[in-house]
């Protein structure tokens, strides 16, 4: 009995020994694998190995905070067309003029010759109203110097000036060209914003476009001008003259950011926030945008702006010859095989173009390496010259075809 009771003690006492080593044992182990994720502890994670293989996960990522993917949303914000805007912005301008028209009631008893006897008895028939017009431009010049639109200013008898910064000065016209359709206006200021004129001969279709200008004028109180943005949709875009119009527009800018009512003469920027050309006028139907704008390359717009600020105005250009579309006439006559290009009928003695070569009965099929189909084609191309142009024109002459080289002079 005695030793039945001995071998159950023995056997519990090495039950709980068993238990003790197991216990110690797995504290060993699982601080092994603590110490395999410790710095300082070389020796520890050698040993361990022994137990357990290292590891090669990769860490998880630790969660963005609130204030970080703010930031993150607040960085994507502020892209390339925003940095341009506000790089431009600051210089744009709002253009308010005064113009004055003269209206006469419809009255079917009007009569001229009674009213050149009996104006000075009875009330005026003719009443003048002072109409006011908006418009936008852009400082370029630190001295107060700004570019708009020839038509914004036209027949303007006062301009104000309105800066997005909320001053306001009275403007002076600078000089005008109807045919370029472009005017320089001067302010007297100080800590004037100007923009940064780009290089419009390296436009590439399909390139970010922005325009800038301010279509409402001092009709609210807010003078920050809006932006609307779009791309190049082409270049080199011109357009026939009609008899009765006075602008000339050669190689304009085509784009499909919005240009409204009162962005005429503002800047359509690059994506670099630099002045690519002028924002000029729009094909539409309903008075609203189609996508279908046209601006003036900033390149042809710095020389004229150059004439304008030297001389108040362009200089007329000296040609010194006469011509007119070749008919059918002429084609049977000059044995042409076909109606193309502008036939010579007078050269002006001591002319750019007697200088050149030019003759009577000569053909001009090109000018600068462009055809010219009639008339209206040598218009578009002649008339778009200035002072000093020097301009390769191509003939045909008794069957032959000549290059002439003409250095245009300013006409006296």
């Amino acid at each position: 009995m005695v030793d039945r009771q001995r071998v159950i003690s023995t056997g519990r006492m090495k039950v709980f020994l068993l238990c003790v080593a197991g216990f110690l044992s797995g504290m060993l182990v699982c601080s092994g694998i603590f110490l395999v994720g410790t710095k300082g502890a070389p020796e520890l994670i050698s040993q361990s190995n022994a137990l357990l293989p290292v590891s090669h996960a990769t860490p998880s990522v630790k969660p963005m905070s609130l204030y970080q993917i703010q930031e993150e949303i607040t960085q994507s914000r502020r892209n390339a067309i925003v940095t341009a805007a506000q790089k431009a912005k600051p210089a744009v301008v709002s253009i308010g003029v005064t113009i004055t028209r003269t209206y006469r009631p419809l009255d079917p008893f009007y009569d001229d010759f009674f009213d050149s006897f009996f104006r000075d008895f009875f009330y005026p028939r003719r009443y003048r109203q002072k109409i006011p017009r908006i418009g936008s431009g852009f400082i370029f010049d630190e001295r107060g110097y700004i570019i708009t639109n020839q038509h914004v200013i036209t027949g303007a008898e006062e301009i104000t000036l309105t800066l997005s910064d909320g001053r306001e000065f009275k403007g002076r016209l600078v000089g005008e060209d109807r045919a370029s359709d472009i005017a320089v206006i001067k302010i007297d200021g100080e800590n004037l914003h100007c923009v940064e004129l780009g290089d419009s001969d390296k436009l590439i279709t399909g390139e970010w476009a922005i325009a800038i200008g301010n279509p409402f004028g001092n009709l609210i109180e807010e003078s920050q001008p809006t932006v609307t943005v779009g791309v190049i949709s082409a270049t080199n875009r011109s357009f026939r003259p009609e008899t009765s119009q006075e602008h000339i527009y050669r190689d304009m800018i085509q784009t499909d950011a919005a240009i409204n009512p009162g962005n005429s003469g503002g800047p359509l920027v690059n994506a670099e926030g630099r002045v690519i050309g002028i924002n000029t006028f729009i094909f539409t139907r309903s008075g609203g945008s189609l996508g279908i704008g046209f601006a003036i390359p900033i390149n042809r717009t710095k020389r004229v702006v150059e004439e304008l600020i030297r001389y108040g105005k362009v200089r007329p250009v000296w040609y010194g010859f006469q011509a007119q579309d070749v008919t059918p006439e002429f084609v049977q006559a000059l044995d042409l095989q076909r109606a193309r290009g502008i036939i010579v009928t007078y050269v002006e003695r001591g002319s750019p173009a007697q200088r050149a070569g030019l003759a009577k009965g000569d053909v001009i099929l090109e000018a600068d390496g462009r055809r010219i189909a009639d008339a209206e084609d040598a218009k578009l191309m002649f008339y778009s010259h200035l002072v000093g142009d020097s301009l390769t024109i191509t003939v045909l002459r008794k069957g032959k075809r000549l290059k002439l080289g003409m250095v245009l002079e300013e006409y006296k």
